[in-house]
């Protein structure tokens, strides 16, 4: 894409934004697509917006496995598509907290005592993502498990 000065800032101008209110901006001023592209795109990216809010609402999204998709759910579960399901994942939220708190305080423990060790056996995906986060955010002093992966 070769463009004079005056057409880039014409151009950063056209496709600079920002949404303050989730603290992100973007700039897709030196991508190399038409002008007219973002207009062509209207109808696929208004069809793609009501899938996704049929699958916000509860729509089978897996028609093999006749379920729902609703991963994010777990992120906010205030998202859920009802109340059952909202109260299931805020549930499990607290049981969890309880027992990493127990294990953490050391009222439960293994046989030989309280637990120092945490595996993380991964059910498909990949694990570098909480490799990523226990690297990042643990410590081998202070951390009250140590952690491996599998």
């Amino acid at each position: 894409m070769q463009m004079s000065e005056h057409d880039l800032w014409q151009r950063f101008q056209r496709y600079y934004s920002t949404f303050p209110s989730i603290g992100l901006s973007i700039d897709l001023s030196r991508m190399n697509f038409a002008d007219t592209y973002l207009d062509s795109m209207a109808a696929p990216m208004a069809k793609a917006f009501a899938a996704m809010d049929a699958l916000e609402k509860g729509a089978i999204a897996n028609p093999d496995e006749n379920r729902m998709v609703g991963h994010y759910w777990l992120r906010n579960s205030k998202l859920a598509p009802t109340p059952e399901i909202r109260a299931a994942i805020d549930d499990t939220i607290a049981q969890v907290k309880r027992f990493a708190s127990d294990v953490h305080k050391g009222g439960l423990h293994g046989a030989d005592g309280p637990f120092a060790q945490l595996l993380l056996i991964g059910i498909g995906g990949s694990a570098l993502g909480p490799q990523f986060v226990s690297n990042a955010l643990g410590h081998p002093r202070t951390d009250r498990l140590k952690l491996s992966f599998f």
